[in-house]
């Protein structure tokens, strides 16, 4: 470990301005739309708001893998799923992956790192997450309301709030420092199906918001969407869940409302913590990134949760303020196609920590900055979802005007194709549309190539590991609790 020592002389001479903060808002279950910033009539979200009035929003933000344990070990490792997992183990992280997760680099580069909240990282045998940061504290939900040891009752998302104002709170201003506050909300309550505040329990400082308000029905909501999907789809967990929160009218606004109040309650937590880095005077150095692990269907096509390859369970909030940026450069909304494995990339890239061989994302910081290109930033993506089998895992590839997945479980695969330039909802199927046998075979070898960049097709389900939905020849292992989803 000798290398470690000119690395952090390196750094420390660095000015502040070379070595920022980084403050990152991590939510659950929250859909690209469910910001007012981004236009949503109802939700409302001044602190993000200020973010992206003072930063920028990438409108155009997706995540690999849209489950949760699988987009953390994303974010961590800088790494797709297939390149990070354990073929024998899906979905543990490979020791290697997790020897390098971004938190690790930034500690080896001087950085104080702390964690709060949600971890879900299924990390390989004998990994110890508090020992990968110098304050870290899992802060789950089950119960959501958590009893203090005086008695009194506090959220899980003002709890996380709390421990990193206290992180802020204890910082000097000569050495850097980044915090992830991971909240739990607004992932549903999975073993309480009441209604509101049992399905979706929100915070004390959200009571009564958006009581007054009639919440619209999802705008896929119509049952022929659901109908016009394949037997495996209509079958699945997607469906099931469905059920539990949105089967009739009254439950599905009662829940959506309750999903709304989770979300305001993120943002006055959040308004906290920033109130806490300026009466720290730490705010001049820190930039603070928002976004989610996935998206979240809310009643659309027929669905509740994620999982599947259409775009409400892909596509995510993503805001990040640099208070380093120029005014002529801030409030921009930047549509380039970026993912949550290029966050990663972007800390090391702006605390000049050293950046591991195997991260496979790219840096957001010339996008925040503005500086533009002739070209796109990036042409297309390969998505995946390699848990749940056999029903929800798949792999795919999304450019700028077609979307394809083949769920390869399936026997046989079934295979997805949309045209977005002409069918934005992704309602149509062409794969088997023979006018579109080009186009499908295209996105058939770039799929396949993107795959076997990462180490190719996952082995047969019976040499995969246990099997979540407890369908597959691994039903002996232990199945995990369907509140893990």
């Amino acid at each position: 470990m000798r290398w470690l020592i000119p690395l952090v002389a390196l750094c420390t001479s660095l000015t502040a301005a070379d070595r920022p903060n980084i403050l990152f808002f991590f939510a659950d279950d929250q859909r690209y739309d469910t910001l007012s910033c981004a236009g949503h009539p109802i939700v409302q979200t001044p602190a993000i708001d200020q973010l992206a009035k003072d930063g920028v929003r990438f409108s155009n933000a997706h995540v690999t893998t849209p489950v949760c344990w699988v987009s953390r070990a994303v974010l961590f490792t800088g790494q797709w799923a297939r390149s990070h997992v354990q073929r024998s183990m899906v979905p543990v992280v490979k020791p290697e992956a997790a020897a390098t997760i971004y938190p690790v680099m930034l500690r080896e580069a001087g950085y104080r790192t702390a964690h709060f909240g949600k971890w879900h990282f299924r990390g390989p045998q004998g990994f110890k997450p508090e020992a990968q940061f110098d304050a870290f504290e899992s802060i789950t939900r089950n119960p959501y309301i958590k009893t203090l040891p005086d008695g009194t009752k506090r959220h899980e998302t003002d709890i996380i709030c709390d421990r990193g104002i206290d992180f802020i709170k204890a910082q000097s201003k000569d050495k850097p420092f980044c915090i992830q506050l991971s909240f739990n909300a607004a992932h549903a309550e999975d073993n309480d199906h009441r209604p509101g505040i049992g399905h979706y329990p929100w915070p004390e400082s959200t009571n009564g918001m958006y009581e007054d308000r009639s919440i619209p029905p999802p705008r896929l909501g119509d049952p022929a969407i659901y109908e016009a999907h394949p037997q495996f789809l209509k079958d699945s967990i997607n469906r099931t869940r469905f059920f539990w929160g949105y089967d009739t009218p009254e439950k599905y606004e009662t829940n959506v409302r309750a999903y709304y109040r989770m979300i305001s309650g993120i943002d006055k937590g959040i308004a906290r913590v920033l109130t806490a880095l300026r009466e720290a005077g730490l705010d001049e150095n820190t930039i603070i990134v928002y976004s989610a692990d996935n998206g979240y269907y809310l009643g659309d096509r027929g669905f509740q949760g994620k999982w599947s390859h259409y775009e409400e369970s892909l596509r995510v909030p993503m805001v990040i303020y640099d208070p380093r940026l120029p005014k002529e450069k801030r409030g921009r909304v930047a549509d380039d196609l970026v993912l949550n494995v290029d966050l990663p990339a972007t800390f090391i890239a702006w605390t000049n920590a050293k950046r591991p061989d195997a991260y496979e994302g790219r840096s957001l910081s010339t996008l925040v900055e503005g500086i533009g290109s002739d070209k796109p930033w990036r042409t297309h993506f390969f998505g995946e979802h390699v848990d749940l089998a056999p029903t929800l895992t798949w792999e795919g590839v999304r450019d700028q005007r077609y979307v394809y997945a083949r769920y390869f479980d399936q026997k046989p695969a079934f295979e997805f194709l949309h045209d977005l330039q002409t069918d934005p909802d992704e309602l149509k199927n062409l794969a088997t549309d023979a006018a579109h046998a080009d186009t499908l075979q295209k996105m058939r070898q770039l799929c396949d190539a993107e795959m076997n960049a990462r180490g190719g097709a996952l082995p047969p389900l019976d040499q995969r590991g246990p099997q979540v939905e407890g369908k597959g020849p691994n039903k002996k292992n232990k199945k995990k609790k369907k509140s893990d989803l």
